[in-house]
C-alpha cells in the first residue's frame, strides 16, 4: 500500500512527459483526466499511518497519510478527478488543449504531493510545483486580462514563496528536524516562534486568499477556465490552510495576542469578501469573493487554535469538515457556469446552483449547516468574551454569504446563454462530483471522530429550533434584494463599481505614480554621461546590471543561494 503513495505522485508526471511527444500526445490526453485515480484508491484502501521513505530524495523525502491528510486527499483528488473530466470537455476543440493539460498534471501532481508529504523539503518543493504550474492555468486563455492576472499571480506567489521559505528555514534552524510533525511540536518551545509564526501565517495566508494578500483571487478565477477556477478555488487554496494545520503549534502552545489577531483578521475577511462581492457584475468574481470570505471562516478556526490549545482536538474535525464542504460546494457553483454557458438544461443547471448556494450559505437539511454547527460548538470552548461574541458574529456571516449568492444567482440568471444541445462530459463531470460530495459527507458522519455522534449530524441538519439557521438567510436574502431586485434598479440604484482585485487599483496608481515620479528625477551624472563616446564600461555596466535584474536571473540567483542556505542548515 505505500507504494500507492508514490504512484499518486508519480503517474500524473508520467502522463505530462508524455504530452511532448506528438507520437504519445494522444494517450496521454487520453489518460490525463484518471490521473486523480490512485490518489482515490489511496483514501479508499489506505489506513492512516502508512507510509514511504526515500532517503535518496532531496534532503531525506517522507511520505505519509494520516487522518487529516484522508481528508484533504479525499476532496482534492475528487474535484481534481471531476474537473480532468470536465475539462476534456469543455476544451475539447481549445487548441491549446495539451499545453492546458500539462500545467493541470503537474499542478495537481504538487497538490497531492504536498497533502502526502512528511517532511519539510519535500512539502516546500511540491508546493512550489503547485504555485507555480497553476500559473499555466491561469494565463490559458492569452488574453490581456489573463496575462495580467497572471502577473499579478506570480508577483503574489512570489511574495509568498519568500516568506514561506524564510519561515520554514528558521523553523527547520529552531527544531533541528526536517519531520514536519517534529518541527511543529519543537515551534511551541522555540525563542523565535512568534516571528515564525508570523512569517508561516503571511507565506501560507498567500495561497489561501487571507484579506490583504487575496489579490490575485479575484483577478484569476474569471479568466481561467472554468475547470481551473474549480480547482483553484476549491482545493489549491486550501493548501494554505493545510500549511497553517500542519506547521502551526496549533494545540501545543497559546498564542494569545496572534490568535485574537487570527480570529479578528478571519472576521474581517469574511464580512469584507462579501462586502466587495455583492458589487461585482461577472459571476466568477463573485464566487472568488466568496471563496475570500469562507476561508475567512476557516481562518477563524486557525486563530482559534493558536488562542486555546485545549480546544484543537475539536477545532481540527471541524475546520476539516468546512474545507470538505467548501470544495464540492464551489467546484459544483464553477461547473455550473460552464454549463449554463455551453450546456444547456438551464432549469436543471438552476436547481443545481440553487442547492449548492443554499449548502454554502448554510441552510437546514444541507453539508453547510452540519459543518457550521460542528464549527460553532467547537468553538464554544473558547475562552471569554469569545464564545458570546462569536454567537452573534458567525451568523451575521452567514447572512452575508446569503446575500453573495443571491448577487451570484441573479447575475447567472440575467447572463443566460442562448440554451445549446447538452454536452455529456460537462454533464458527467458535474453529477459525479455531487456523488463525491453526497459520498463525503456520509463517510464522514459514520466516521464519529470526525463529526462527533450522529445525534450532532441530525440536530446540525434540522435543528430543534430551525429558526436559528433560517434567520441568517431570510436576512441575507433582504440585504440582497437591495441591490439586486429590479425595482430598486428602477429606482436608479447601483452597486459601486469596485474592480475585481479592489485593493490593486490604488497599488497599482501608486506604483505609476513613484515610477513617473522617478523619471523626473534627474539622473546621477555619470549616467547622463553613459552615452557619451568615451563612456563604454559605463554603458556595458548598466546593460549587465539590467540584466542582472530580469527576473529569470534574479529568481535562479535566489533559488540558488536558498538551496546553499537550505544545505547549510541541514549540515549544521
Amino acid at each position: 500500500m505505500s507504494a500507492l503513495l508514490a504512484v499518486a505522485i508519480v503517474l500524473p508526471l508520467v502522463i505530462a512527459a508524455l504530452l511532448p511527444a506528438r507520437t504519445t500526445r494522444a494517450t496521454a490526453l487520453a489518460l490525463a483526466p484518471w490521473a486523480p485515480l490512485p490518489a482515490l484508491g489511496l483514501v479508499l484502501l489506505g489506513t492512516p499511518g502508512v507510509t514511504l521513505d526515500a532517503p535518496w530524495l532531496l534532503l531525506g523525502a517522507r511520505l505519509g497519510m494520516d487522518a487529516t491528510a484522508r481528508v484533504f486527499l479525499f476532496f482534492t483528488a475528487a474535484l481534481w478527478l471531476s474537473a480532468g473530466i470536465y475539462g476534456r470537455a469543455y476544451l475539447g476543440a481549445d487548441p491549446g488543449r495539451a499545453r492546458f493539460v500539462a500545467f493541470y498534471l503537474l499542478t495537481f501532481a504538487g497538490n497531492v504531493g504536498l497533502i502526502l508529504a512528511q517532511d519539510v523539503a519535500s512539502f516546500y518543493l511540491f508546493f512550489a510545483l503547485m504555485t507555480f504550474s497553476a500559473y499555466g492555468l491561469v494565463v490559458h486563455e492569452g488574453s490581456a486580462a489573463a496575462w495580467r492576472a497572471g502577473r499579478v499571480y506570480l508577483v503574489m506567489a512570489v511574495l509568498g514563496e519568500g516568506l514561506l521559505v524564510m519561515g520554514l528555514l528558521l523553523l527547520v534552524n529552531a527544531s533541528g528536524t526536517l519531520d514536519i510533525a517534529r518541527a511543529a511540536a519543537a515551534l511551541a518551545g522555540a525563542p523565535a516562534r512568534q516571528t515564525i509564526v508570523v512569517l508561516l501565517l503571511a507565506g501560507f495566508g498567500v495561497k489561501a486568499g487571507a484579506v490583504l494578500l487575496h489579490l490575485w483571487l479575484p483577478l484569476a478565477h474569471p479568466v481561467a477556465p472554468t475547470p481551473a477556477s474549480a480547482v483553484l478555488s476549491g482545493a489549491i487554496i486550501k493548501a494554505g490552510l493545510l500549511g497553517w494545520l500542519r506547521f502551526l503549534p496549533l494545540g501545543a502552545a497559546a498564542l494569545p495576542d496572534l490568535g485574537a489577531l487570527v480570529i479578528a483578521a478571519g472576521l474581517f475577511a469574511a464580512f469584507y469578501g462579501v462586502a466587495i462581492g455583492v458589487t461585482q457584475r461577472d459571476a466568477k468574481v463573485v464566487l472568488a469573493y466568496s471563496s475570500i470570505s469562507q476561508m475567512g471562516l476557516m481562518t477563524i478556526v486557525v486563530g482559534a487554535g493558536l488562542l486555546a490549545p485545549q480546544a484543537w482536538p475539536a477545532l481540527l474535525p471541524a475546520v476539516s469538515l468546512y474545507a470538505l464542504h467548501h470544495a464540492f460546494a464551489k467546484g459544483s457553483l464553477f461547473f455550473g457556469v460552464g454549463l449554463a454557458a455551453r450546456g444547456g438544461g438551464w432549469h436543471w443547471v438552476r436547481l443545481g446552483q440553487w442547492l449548492s448556494a443554499l449548502a454554502l450559505a448554510g441552510a437546514p437539511l444541507t453539508s453547510g449547516a452540519w459543518v457550521k454547527t460542528q464549527m460553532k460548538e467547537a468553538l464554544t470552548t473558547l475562552p471569554a468574551p469569545w464564545p458570546s461574541w462569536l454567537s452573534w458574529l458567525l451568523p451575521l456571516a452567514a447572512a452575508g454569504t446569503s446575500a453573495l449568492m443571491i448577487r451570484f444567482l441573479f447575475i447567472t440568471a440575467t447572463q443566460r446563454s442562448p440554451v445549446r444541445a447538452a454536452v455529456p462530459g460537462l454533464w458527467l463531470a458535474w453529477l459525479l462530483l455531487w456523488l463525491f460530495w453526497l459520498l463525503g459527507v456520509v463517510w464522514l458522519a459514520g466516521a464519529t471522530r470526525w463529526a462527533g455522534s450522529l445525534d450532532l449530524v441530525a440536530r446540525a441538519l434540522w435543528p430543534a429550533s430551525p429558526w436559528t439557521s433560517l434567520w441568517p438567510l431570510l436576512l441575507g436574502a433582504f440585504a440582497a434584494g437591495l441591490a439586486v431586485l429590479p425595482l430598486f434598479r428602477r429606482a436608479r440604484y447601483r452597486a459601486s463599481a469596485i474592480p475585481p482585485g479592489d485593493l490593486l487599483a490604488p497599488i497599482e496608481r501608486a506604483v505609476r505614480w513613484c515610477a513617473d515620479a522617478a523619471h523626473r528625477v534627474p539622473r546621477f551624472a555619470a549616467v547622463r554621461h553613459a552615452t557619451a563616446p568615451s563612456a563604454g564600461p559605463l554603458v556595458a555596466a548598466a546593460r549587465i546590471e539590467g540584466r542582472l535584474r530580469s527576473w529569470s536571473v534574479a529568481g535562479a540567483a535566489l533559488l540558488v543561494m536558498l538551496v546553499m542556505l537550505a544545505a547549510l542548515l541541514a549540515h549544521r
